[in-house]
């Protein structure tokens, strides 16, 4: 049980075992709120100070300097970012957002937290004319050199479009389970479901559908997700492997284009995303998809795959650096490093080349990522295919957050001789 429980107590406690590196936001935060006795209200208001927190860590850290120069302990820190995220960025009630945030802290701290952040009140307007002097980086709260190779890729307006994509909400999108039911019909029975015009067989909804879920009825799944299934082109009744499946989303819809027949190997290497996979399957209704637990990069393949190669299509779905998707993992960019472009592209390298074998002659492979970057995109590709017998690269799609109005995501589809 967590003592005196609020969403900001809860939002405190998550940050402190974040810092201590306990786990991702995602997975500290959903099992902090699974046994937290709270409302609905302030469960949302719990996640919104928390990865509020998250996307502004720069910005409130400039501000908590501006207000105390001095060295601050790691509670306090975190308290004063929860406070000053109220009052300089949420808008919440000054006295709510003061005392609260007050109450949170260890006694012999309150009169420091109480006179920062009354502080922060008075020189609202100051601290907010400060930070339009300050880099990028510290404006929109994202790492430097981040921000820098940004820049050159894609230019100062388009890195700054980016960076703001990252720090808004993510949109609730859903793609609709047509093995049970229409766009049109899914719309009909749950009246906050809004088709997307741009993205067929997609809706999105203002809460999270929970009925729909359980039934099966959708998938939560970006838009962008779509483009890699559809550029393998899978057909009914053919063998399909899924190198890199968890948690699901891609799997699922190509069975889905398939029209449940044929069949899907699905491999996963990590056993708790494994049941994850075989829990959307099952929900979903899908009966033609098999699920292995495999490493690419171990050179021995299960039986279960070797009995069902050659595949007239591979996709290979690979771990990337998500910098296409930071405005849905709101973390990714704090635990990025500088090294971690060239260390993806040689597990991404490893994964294809364990898989290149099992592909029937003449089959063909896409190759995608929810990256960003090139290291990892058209370099990857174009080094697969010169390797692959035969292969060469026929198309390749890219979506980038700031002009697509979606995640970001690249994919390659390649042939061989």
């Amino acid at each position: 049980m967590i003592e005196r429980v609020s969403a900001r107590r809860i939002a405190l406690i998550a940050l402190e075992q974040w810092q201590g590196q306990i786990g991702r936001a995602d997975s500290i935060i959903s099992e902090l709120l699974s046994t937290a006795p709270i409302s609905g209200a302030d469960r949302g208001f719990a996640l919104e100070l928390f990865y509020g927190v998250l996307r502004n860590l720069l910005l409130l850290d400039f501000w908590i300097g501006c207000l105390r120069p001095t060295k601050l302990d790691n509670e306090v820190r975190d308290i004063l970012r929860l406070g000053l995220y109220q009052l300089l960025k949420l808008g919440t009630a000054e006295h709510a957002a003061v005392n609260e945030s007050v109450e949170l802290a260890r006694p012999k701290a309150r009169g420091v937290i109480n006179g920062i952040l009354r502080t922060a009140i008075r020189q609202r307007e100051e601290l907010q004319q400060r930070v339009r002097t300050q880099p990028l980086s510290i404006r929109e709260s994202h790492p430097d050199f981040l921000v820098s190779r940004w820049q050159k890729s894609f230019g100062a307006d388009a890195t700054t479009a980016l960076c703001r994509w990252d720090n808004e909400p993510p949109r609730i999108y859903a793609r609709v389970n047509q093995l049970l039911m229409t766009p049109e019909q899914l719309v009909h029975r749950y009246p906050d479901a809004r088709p997307c015009e741009k993205w067929l067989g997609f809706v999105e909804f203002s809460s999270l559908p929970t009925e729909a879920l359980q039934r099966g009825h959708c998938y939560i799944q970006d838009p962008s997700t779509a483009m890699a299934c559809q550029l393998l082109t899978p057909q009914p009744g053919e063998k399909i492997l899924d190198a890199c499946a968890a948690p699901g989303g891609k799997t699922t819809y190509l069975a889905q284009i398939m029209q449940n027949r044929g069949s899907i190997v699905a491999c996963e290497r990590q056993p708790q995303r494994l049941r994850v996979l075989e829990e959307n399957i099952k929900r979903l209704q899908i009966d033609i998809i098999q699920v292995v637990q495999h490493d690419w990069t171990d050179a021995n393949q299960p039986a279960a795959i070797e009995a069902m190669a050659p595949f007239d299509r591979i996709l290979i779905d690979v771990p990337c650096t998500n910098t296409g998707v930071m405005r849905r993992r709101v973390d990714v960019r704090w635990r990025l490093r500088r090294d971690d472009f060239q260390r993806m592209q040689r597990d991404q390298l490893e994964i294809c080349r364990g898989v290149a074998r099992l592909l029937k002659p003449g089959g063909v492979i896409v190759y995608s990522t929810c990256s960003l970057e090139s290291e990892e995109n058209e370099a990857v590709a174009e080094r697969f295919a010169a390797e692959l017998a035969g292969g060469k690269i026929v198309q390749t799609k890219s979506l980038v957050p700031f002009s697509d109005d979606c995640d970001g995501a690249f994919a390659a589809r390649l042939v061989t001789g």
